[in-house]
This record gives structure tokens, C-alpha cells and sequence, in this order.
């Protein structure tokens, strides 16, 4: 019979997986850092840093204000961030 899968389990299948990742890449680390590869490990480091750049490039491109003509509605980003409440229409005196 078949079981049925839940969120718990989909969670702790993912989370094993990251961990036997992290480990493998680790010890692949550590392997090369013994064999003194560090031509090798700047290659893969650089390579590394290139593809996170453009894993938080391309998540910041889908997430991205819909453009609109009203320059005030993403201008209000610092803030938001310091905490004054945005602005909103005109400004009155």
C-alpha cells in the first residue's frame, strides 16, 4: 500500500538532503585543502560566488515592483525600512 506523503516528511527529506550535501561538498573541500589544490579550490570558489551572484540576481528580477508611472510608490523603500510611515498623495502643509 502506498503512503501518503505530508509536509513533515517533504520537510525532513529536503533537509536531509541539504545536509548530505553540505557534508559531501565539505569533505570535498577538506580533500582538496589536504591534496594543497588551491588552484582547484580558487577555480571552484569563484565559480561558486558567480552562481550565488546570479541565484540572488535572477530572485530579485521575479520579485520585482510591477513598474508604474507614480515615481512616490517605490520611493518610499528608505521609509519603509527606517520605519517613518510612507508617503501618500500630496503633500499638505
Amino acid at each position: 500500500m502506498k503512503r501518503s506523503r505530508n509536509a513533515a516528511d517533504d520537510r525532513r527529506r529536503r533537509q536531509m538532503f541539504t545536509i548530505l550535501w553540505t557534508a559531501a561538498l565539505s569533505l570535498g573541500t577538506i580533500i582538496l585543502i589536504y591534496k594543497e589544490q588551491t588552484a582547484l579550490l580558487y577555480i571552484l570558489a569563484t565559480v561558486g560566488v558567480t552562481a550565488l551572484l546570479l541565484v540572488v540576481g535572477m530572485s530579485d528580477l521575479a520579485h520585482a515592483e510591477k513598474l508604474t508611472s507614480d515615481p512616490r510608490a517605490s520611493a518610499d523603500a528608505a521609509a519603509i525600512g527606517s520605519g517613518i510611515p510612507p508617503v501618500r498623495g500630496p503633500r499638505q502643509s
